[in-house]
């Protein structure tokens, strides 16, 4: 019988190394993005009051440093890019794309810094929300 258990044993750790490895292939494998056509997105940039609370939790934590997240709440996603501790107030932030191919969502945003006559004053935390309809791929920011 002791024998039954070392080979139990080597059956096992057989197993469980055949699982780990497999699950490592699978959880390595990359989705190609296509950024052949892109359609254009029609979307919102949503003030304050229409971000949901929870993820104006977030950007709260996250506005010291430079940052961008999905987030989605039913129907709705939220694409949110903040730049961080700036100097200053007086900045904006264009969208410059937002797009999808087949399997993706692009978008991208500009910085734009003050004139120097609004430079000056207290540090800043620019970053921009916008709203769009979810759907489910993946997003790159750009």
């Amino acid at each position: 019988m002791p024998g039954n258990g070392k080979l139990f044993m080597k059956k096992t750790a057989a197993f469980l190394s055949l699982l780990i490895l497999l699950m490592m292939l699978g959880g390595c494998r990359m989705i190609k993005i296509e950024e052949g056509k892109r359609t254009p997105l029609k979307y919102t940039v949503a003030d304050h009051s229409q971000i949901p609370e929870e993820a104006a939790k977030l950007i709260e934590e996250k506005k010291e440093k430079e940052f961008q997240m999905a987030y989605q709440k039913g129907e709705d996603l939220y694409l949110i890019k903040g730049y961080g501790r700036q100097m200053s107030g007086g900045y904006s932030i264009q969208v410059t794309d937002l797009s999808a191919s087949v399997n993706a969502v692009f978008f991208e945003t500009k910085l734009i810094g003050p004139t120097e006559e609004v430079q000056g004053g207290e540090p800043s935390y620019p970053y921009i929300v916008v709203k769009t309809e979810y759907r489910d791929v993946p997003v790159q920011f750009q």
